[in-house]
């Protein structure tokens, strides 16, 4: 049986409780069925991202990882999406178990997107992955459309519950976001996730995509994702504003999507979570200086997309 990683299983239980210790108990059990039931054995040590574990494993068809995530409504679809995508641009799904949640998955190499240097090439390879995993959506994808009323309704809420700084114009660019782009959204599915960590280095194509949402709706929505996971970088240069509208002139032009659609998300994006933050913390820094950091930033980069530029 495999042994699940200490720092994982500590984690599930403080976020998950009785739920989360009673699954991690039964997980090595879990996945010496799904091996046993897909001709698999493992074939490396076990990782894990924040809500499952990632088991190489070898089958007579060759490498491939199993992934089993604690149960919950947001990982239902990932299969769905990759069943959709079929290995255009994300890794191809082998066999699914929905009841486990788990999936027999395409191996891919351990080096994400991250680790590149180049910003622009960063930025580019998310932004022609995000173009080819644009496609019909399937239907019982959760329309991201749906989420609207339940959108404005929590700004309203956050901007008169929490203390922040925020000014009115851009909590008013974010309210105008979700009422003249939230409810009318084309009915196609994308990634929902899209951030360097969730794309990595592969053999059959040069990068694939893991960890989707599986959402429908516009696919301009996951240019927030992937700014605010570029919070390092774009701090780090001399000119926060010419780097941060740098990164949306590059994932507009790569993704072929309307660059005003992808300013008006990510700003959307930006104030949301900048109240989230506030309310609820970060599962890397629930509080502390890492937080107020990363709070702060987002402030910064809710004002500077409040204005069209």
């Amino acid at each position: 049986m495999i042994r699940v990683p200490e720092g994982f299983a500590r984690s599930t239980v403080e976020r998950e409780g009785e739920a989360g210790a009673a699954w991690i108990e039964r997980l090595p059990g879990i996945v010496e069925k799904l091996t046993g039931a897909w001709g698999c054995v493992p074939d490396g040590a076990v990782m894990h991202g924040g809500v499952g574990v990632i088991v190489p494993v070898r089958r007579a068809a060759g490498a491939a990882v199993l992934k089993v995530s604690f149960p919950h409504p947001g990982n239902v679809h990932e299969p769905d999406a990759f069943a959709a995508w079929a290995g255009r641009g994300a890794v191809l799904l082998h066999e699914r178990d929905d009841e486990r949640f788990a999936m027999l998955l395409e191996r891919a190499r351990p080096t994400t997107l991250a680790d590149a240097e180049d910003g622009d090439e960063v930025v580019a390879v998310a932004g022609r992955l995000s173009r080819r995993l644009a496609v019909a959506a399937p239907p019982g994808l959760p329309r991201l459309s749906e989420q609207a009323d339940a959108w404005e309704e929590q700004l309203s809420r956050d901007a008169a519950e929490l203390p922040h700084e925020l000014s009115r114009r851009a909590r008013d660019a974010a309210v105008a976001t979700v009422r003249e782009l939230g409810r009318a959204q084309p009915d196609t599915l994308f990634h929902g996730d899209l951030h360097a960590r969730n794309i990595l280095r592969a053999d059959r194509e040069a990068w694939l995509a893991v960890d989707p949402k599986g959402y429908a709706g516009d696919p301009a929505y996951d240019a927030g994702i992937l700014l605010k996971s570029r919070a390092p970088a774009l701090l780090a240069a001399d000119d926060l504003g010419k780097a941060v509208h740098r990164v949306l002139d590059v994932f507009a032009e790569t993704a072929e999507l309307d660059r005003e659609r992808v300013r008006r998300w990510s700003q959307f994006h930006a104030v949301q979570s900048a109240f989230w933050d506030r309310r609820h913390g970060l599962r890397i820094a629930r509080t502390g200086p890492r937080l107020d950091w990363l709070t702060q930033f987002l402030d910064r980069l809710a004002e500077l997309l409040s204005a069209r530029a």
